[in-house]
């Protein structure tokens, strides 16, 4: 009898709920990359939007230089000027671009309130496609601007504004979704490394439009806004929402119970629980990380259904009802702060690295992208080491009390020379990006799964959503506030971002304190 061939040894070597857990973690990565790949243009362009004009003496030598070699001028297009693109060719420039980032960020923080409660009552799959295919169509929006040469502020405002609202479809959706399918085992591992989409996004975003963006800005936008759109398609045709949608296999079996005390990284929610089991299945470093707020006696605004099999189902958790779970004011506010910091680099860090190294847009937007790479490595580590201390705020607190004296030093030794940016862009892009993304990921999924909403898995896109939109209300201050800072110096900015990364610190230190607390219990309980 003949061999099986390798290729095929490998794909029965897994069972078939492990290969669509596995499609379903590249096709949430791939749709949730696109979202951010499509908001990253703006920052590349900034640099094109406002260039540094040149002097009627070097504009009229580069003339003379161009008909004394018989070399055709290149042609602009009417109303562009030497300053860059208007209206933000003026001296202003800097506050106009940062009505623009505080344009979508404020209509993604106040959507963001709304769309997970919109989220847990309408399918994810039909929502999200919607979702993308709108912000592929505002995306292109903004670079159609280019083409119709349209200089009105407003244009460019509204486009910012209706796609900051209809991306607020994305991350509720893909984080349900992807809760749904793995369970509790290595959970800060696994969505480390899920989470590096937001990475992968902006990297690929700052290379798509910085290929266009100093020959033609318009199709900057217009390509990311065609690829999320396809991608929106796909999701139409591919996303399976629940395991139950497959009738895949949900019960672990008999010999193996380590998948539901959190072992197993391909463990899958069960559907209801017995008292006995919830008992065995209390995680230490979930009781220590999201403490009962008097044993969870205060109800959480759940009640219950029946469904057509006359069995019980639970019903969307209310808004108040998320808030009272333990655990998710503190991290909101904790990340308000994180995300502050992180969407400031994100939207002004092209034109940073422009001003201070002297690169032309399309090599600041390059360069930029190790900010990202940086962040990659430290949403890993920081899922690994939460799940080997089990203690997600401490690692959080970890991080952010180093990122502080790292934004301190990259302020400084950015302009000492390329190689030191190069350096510091690494480290400072792992110690912002980590803690945004283990509380925007694991731990907003420990906190829609807290053993207080007995059983309720229909809070997870609401809890999400409070937690993000809480963070959102930060992302758009730091843009905003960095427009208004900056004229000043970029000192001051680097110091506005340090200050937010202690705050942050400090909404977690209650937490922390619990966890300790709770370690050391644990210690003395073993002792005796």
């Amino acid at each position: 009898m003949a061999q099986l061939p390798p290729g095929v040894r490998f794909i029965v070597l897994f069972t078939r709920d492990q290969w669509c857990r596995a499609f379903i973690f590249v096709l949430t990565f791939l749709l949730y990359a696109s979202f951010h790949l499509s908001r990253k243009p703006i920052s590349i362009v900034k640099g094109e939007l406002h260039k540094h004009c040149a002097s009627p003496n070097e504009v009229e030598l580069n003339s003379y230089k161009e008909y004394a070699i018989h070399i055709q001028p290149v042609k602009k297009l009417s109303n562009e000027s030497q300053c860059g693109w208007e209206p933000f060719d003026k001296n202003n420039y800097k506050q106009l671009l940062g009505a623009l980032d505080y344009s979508f960020l404020c209509a993604y923080a106040v959507g963001m309130y709304l769309s997970g409660i919109i989220g847990e009552r309408l399918p994810i799959r039909y929502y999200l496609t919607v979702g993308m295919l709108g912000s592929g169509l505002f995306t292109a929006m903004f670079g159609l601007g280019y083409f119709y040469n349209i200089h009105n502020l407003w244009f460019y405002m509204i486009a910012q504004i209706a796609n900051g609202l209809v991306q607020t479809t994305g991350w509720p959706s893909v984080v349900t979704c992807i809760g749904n399918w793995f369970g509790k085992g290595r959970r800060g591992l696994i969505m480390g490394i899920w989470n590096s989409h937001t990475s992968v996004g902006n990297i690929l975003g700052s290379l798509i439009a910085g290929y266009w963006v100093s020959t033609c800005w318009g199709l900057s936008f217009v390509v990311p806004g065609v690829i999320i759109a396809c991608l929106g398609i796909v999701c139409f045709l591919f996303l399976i929402e629940h395991p139950k949608d497959l009738s895949c296999a949900c019960k672990p079996s008999s010999s193996s119970k380590s998948n539901m005390n959190g072992t197993n990284k391909f463990g899958v929610h069960k559907p209801t629980l017995n008292l006995k089991e919830t008992n065995k299945l209390q995680d230490p470093a979930m009781q220590c990380l999201l403490p009962d707020r008097e044993n969870c006696t205060v109800p959480l605004n759940h009640n219950m259904g029946v469904n057509g099999e006359g069995g019980t189902r639970m019903s969307a958790i209310s808004f108040i009802g998320a808030l009272r779970i333990p655990g998710v004011i503190e991290f909101s506010l904790c990340l308000l702060f994180a995300k502050l910091v992180s969407y400031t680099f994100l939207f002004w860090l092209p034109l940073y690295i422009t001003n201070v190294e002297h690169l032309d847009a399309k090599r600041a937007g390059d360069l930029s992208t190790l900010f990202d790479v940086g962040g990659i490595f430290g949403g890993i580590l920081a899922g690994m080491i939460s799940d080997r201390l089990e203690k997600r705020a401490s690692t959080c607190g970890m991080m952010l009390l180093l990122a502080a004296p790292a934004l301190y030093m990259f302020s400084a030794i950015s302009k000492m020379g390329l190689e030191a940016t190069i350096v510091m862009l690494l480290i400072s892009g792992a110690l912002v990006n980590g803690p945004y993304a283990l509380i925007t990921t694991a731990v907003s999924a420990d906190l829609g799964t807290h053993k207080s909403l007995k059983g309720n898995a229909r809070a997870l896109s609401t809890v999400t959503a409070i937690i993000d939109g809480t963070g959102s209300v930060g992302a758009a201050l730091g843009p905003l506030l960095a427009g208004l800072i900056s004229p000043s110096g970029w000192n001051n900015v680097f110091y506005m971002l340090m200050v937010a990364d202690a705050c942050a610190l400090l909404f977690l230190l209650r937490l922390i304190r619990k966890e300790l607390q709770c370690k050391m219990d644990q210690t003395l309980f073993k002792e005796h």
